[in-house]
């Protein structure tokens, strides 16, 4: 095996840090296009990232790190799936499109901080505990790889709430 190929934490905070640069890019555009043509990538991101988490990382953490704090996860993508359909059915000139996104911006950030950088966070319990963190890491990245070409090839469908119903 690669030994460059990075572990399942280490594909997830990288992902984070990506879509960080996206928002700090959103703060500097202007003009309407230039917006949307970073929301859009900011959504691609999301959906990619939350996928592959409910998918694989968050299963294989099941039963293995703090319920509450896997929960609150899904919950969270939740709120932010909710925001990111919306942005993606919205112009960039529509009242509260910056507020949305403004808003996304702060969901993840403060969804970030549970998951690596609060004391006794995800990342930090799922190294601590009987997980393959290489092996989740391949399977993530190539289910990331399938996601990305499904998105580049037409887009994908908009995100489905796993915890919380309408």
């Amino acid at each position: 095996m690669p030994t460059d190929q990075p572990d399942a934490t280490q594909l997830l905070t990288a992902d984070h840090r990506k879509v960080e640069g996206l928002f700090a890019d959103f703060e500097k555009a202007s003009g309407a296009s230039a917006k949307e043509k970073i929301v859009r990538e900011i959504c691609t991101e999301l959906k990619v990232h939350t996928a592959i988490e409910e998918e694989i990382f968050y299963p294989a953490l099941d039963g293995k790190i703090d319920e509450d704090l896997l929960k609150e996860a899904y919950v969270e993508h939740d709120g932010a799936k909710t925001l990111i359909n919306d942005l993606e059915a919205s112009e960039p000139d529509e009242d509260f499109y910056d507020a949305k996104v403004k808003v996304l911006s702060e969901q993840i950030e403060h969804h970030v901080k549970e998951e690596e950088k609060e004391r006794d966070n995800m990342f930090q319990q799922a190294r601590a505990a009987d997980v393959d963190l290489d092996a989740l890491g391949r399977r993530m990245a190539a289910r990331k790889q399938e996601l990305m070409a499904e998105a580049e090839a037409g887009g994908l469908p908009p995100a489905q709430p796993t915890a919380v119903t309408a």
